[in-house]
Parts: C-alpha cells; structure tokens; sequence
C-alpha cells in the first residue's frame, strides 16, 4: 500500500490494522503534514509533538478527543479565535471532561484529580492489585484457554479503579454490567471510523452512581475513601461542587480503563508470540517495567490527540492558521527515527524507551500514568509466576507467520479487540 494521499485516515479502514506505515510516510515527508481529507495538520515528529503540548497558550485543548469530528459549531475566523473557542467550547462532545479543559480551569481540576491520588491512596489501591490478579488467575488458569481482553484485562482495570475511588464492593458487578456489558458503549465510540455521530457525554451511569456517592458522604462522612472523594479541595482550599467531583471521577474511570487495557493485552501478546522473552522475563522480572515502557512506546494506547491553534502558529517550520485541527500523532512520534534508534524494532532493554509520549506530556501528561505502570506491572509479574508457557491460539488467530488480529476501528484508540491466548500453569 503507497497511495497513501488516497487514503482518508479518519474514516477509512485501511489503517486500522496497521497504522505505522502510513505515519513513516507521514513523516518523510515533514513532520507536519497537512492531510487533504479534513485539513488535519498531523504532527508525526517527535520534538514537534513535544513543543504543541507544552504550547497551552496558542493551542487549545477544546478538541481533544474529538478532532475534525463533529468539526466546531461556528466558523473558527480572525486572527485570533480564542474568544470563539471559549463562547461555543461547552457545546463540543466531552467539553466537560478534563482533557478538553484548558488552563486556569484544567489546573484546577487536574489539581483536584491528585488530591485524590495521593502515594497512600496508590500504595493502598496497589495491595488491592495483588489480590485481584490472583484472584483473576484462579479463575482463568483451570480453563487452560483465555480471551484475555474481555476475561482479564478489561475486569482487572475497571475493578482496580472502582477499588480505588472507593465504589462499594457489592456494586462491582453492577459496573462491570453497565461498562462492560453492552449496555454502555458510547465511550468505545470516541474516534470511530465507522460512525462519526458522538453523545455530549458518554458516562451518565457513571455520572449518576457517583453523584450519589458524593451528595450521601457530604451529609454522612464515614472513615472511608468516598469521604475522602466528597471532601477533597481544589488547590486553592475551597470545596467543589458536586459536579466538578463527579467529573473528575468518571473521567479517571472511563480514560483509565480504556487505555490500561489495550497496554496490557499488547504486552501479553508480544510475550505469547517470543517464548525466548517470556523465559528472560520469568528469570529476570526486574526487567518487566522497562519491558512496559518498550510496549507503550511501540503501541501507545493512544494513537494521538487533538488541539485548536488559537493564533497564527508555527510547528517546526510549518505555519499553521488559527482555528486549525491539529493532530499531536503520538503513535507516530514514538517511532521518531530522530530519538529512537530502529525504532520499528521491539527492544526491551531500550535505554530511552521511557521517553516516548504514549502519556501525553506537559500539562495534560496522563494523570494515571504511574497507576497504568503498576497494573500492568503487577498483571505480568503475576501472570509470568503463575505460568510456565503463554501462546497465542492458533484457532482463534491463525498459525504463527499468518496471524489475523483485530484492532479498535477508531482515528485515536490503538488496541486489540480480542487476544485469545493458551495458558500452562506453573508446576
């Protein structure tokens, strides 16, 4: 495939599969690209990425998760449309998330988030991922076979949150229905190349249950984590409204879970498909967190953001008008030749391999970064322990050389829909 001009990124399904080739072409040619389908500006280089996520000022976040879809309400004209963005922002699917926040109302939200991830709170919910990966193993490895996506990523991740902004625990099951039953898939639509049409907001369950939790701890604050939820601060020391908590809260939920899940069921692939690095790793675990860093360089959960240039900007060289979409291509920037040595190549041992973007950087840099790091850490020390042998199953995925893998049809997810994997238990 080479007609990459032809090819419509945003709403075609050519490059679901595989992405990486089109962004090296991408690149080779600038690493700010104009593509002709929706006046996207793609920024595929790394040092260029970097610099527009540093740039809050000139580049607003409103757009973040959305891009050229469902395009901004008014027309974005004049040499500065800052006002603009600001007047019709509220209208734009998920402008009450916090990545589509710009400062100063971003900084307080984003401080209010780490009031609520404190070290104890993490050290806490990290004790909880423990038991819970154990748990997950007693149930799967009797079986011998696993769609690991579904019966162990997508649970493990969303029960590690509900654990930690202190959702009941006899309301587990009722998440895992609402979030991962069929019931509630909106959010699984941000960004797909098959259907264009976005709600305002994709967690009213979650909006719901939380708003619940927050108005009940406020008149009745117990010796629990909801009553830490209800009564965190903004940084400033004032109480914020019911909303702004809740929002917060269910943008941890729905972000997190997403992204950890694609991160693992990558990672477990890459080990199911190398017997010689599943071995190194069972000897020699010390070595799993640079392993991690290496696959979210390679397949960051996240193929890319989104930003509105307010004014006339430049990236590199290239000038770039106000009210432009601009995609920060972090899929592409993490195979950025110019930082990253063979950077097609999967290298555990990588020495920069944690410099890649797959978090964002700057001010909207992932909050649950380091929670991210330790479920997938936990998840595959355990899993390695536990096991004596991981492969891929041949009858779900094809032989080894001529694999079918299915991918998220979206322009921002990166991650296998299903990975179905053989499991041999430890002697």
């Amino acid at each position: 495939m080479n007609d990459y001009d032809d090819i419509d990124f945003f709403q075609g399904r050519e490059l679901v599969a595989d992405p990486y080739p089109y962004f090296d072409w991408l690149r080779s040619q600038c690493p700010v690209t104009r593509e002709p389908h929706h006046d996207v500006y793609m920024v595929t280089g790394f040092a260029e990425v970097k610099s527009v996520f540093n740039d809050t000022k000139r580049f607003s976040s409103a757009s973040a998760v959305t891009g050229p879809f469902p395009g901004f309400p008014v027309p974005l004209v004049g040499d500065d449309v800052s006002d603009l963005i600001e007047e019709h922002r509220d209208s734009l699917p998920f402008s009450d998330q916090l990545p589509t926040m710009d400062p100063p109302e971003h900084t307080a939200h984003r401080g209010l988030l780490m009031r609520l991830l404190t070290p104890k709170r993490l050290r806490e919910n990290e004790a909880f991922m423990w038991r819970l990966v154990d748990q997950q193993l007693d149930e799967v490895l009797p079986m011998g076979t696993c769609e690991f996506v579904s019966e162990f990523a997508g649970p493990f991740a969303l029960l590690v949150v509900a654990e930690l902004l202190g959702v009941p625990e006899s309301e587990y099951e009722t998440f895992r229905q609402e979030l991962q039953g069929g019931k509630q898939k909106e959010g699984m639509s941000i960004g797909s190349t098959d259907d264009q049409v976005m709600g305002h907001s994709p967690l009213e369950f979650l909006y719901e249950r939380f708003t619940g939790y927050i108005e009940e701890r406020r008149l009745h604050p117990k010796d629990d984590v909801l009553t830490d939820l209800a009564t965190a601060t903004f940084p400033d020391g004032s109480l914020p409204e019911v909303i702004d908590v809740v929002r917060v809260a269910s943008n941890l939920f729905g972000a997190g879970q997403e992204t950890t899940v694609r991160l693992l069921a990558y990672a477990v692939q890459v080990l199911a498909e190398d017997p010689e690095l599943q071995a190194r790793l069972r000897a020699e675990p010390e070595l799993i967190p640079n392993f991690i860093e290496e696959a979210l360089r390679m397949e960051s959960p996240v193929k890319g953001e989104f930003r509105l240039s307010r004014v006339c900007a430049e990236i590199g060289e290239v000038e770039v008008p106000p009210g432009t979409t601009v995609m920060l291509v972090n899929g592409a920037a993490n195979r950025d030749p110019a930082v990253f040595d063979d950077p097609n190549r999967f290298d555990m041992e990588r020495p920069n391999a944690r410099q890649h973007l797959a978090f964002g950087f700057g001010a909207h840099v992932c909050p649950g970064a380091s929670l991210a790091r330790a479920e997938a850490r936990i998840s595959l020390e355990r899993l390695l322990e536990r096991t004596s042998n991981i492969e891929i199953s041949d009858e779900h995925h094809g032989p080894p050389g001529d694999r079918d893998y299915s991918y998220a049809p979206t322009f921002i997810l990166r991650g296998l829909t299903r990975l179905h994997v053989t499991l041999t238990p430890a002697d």
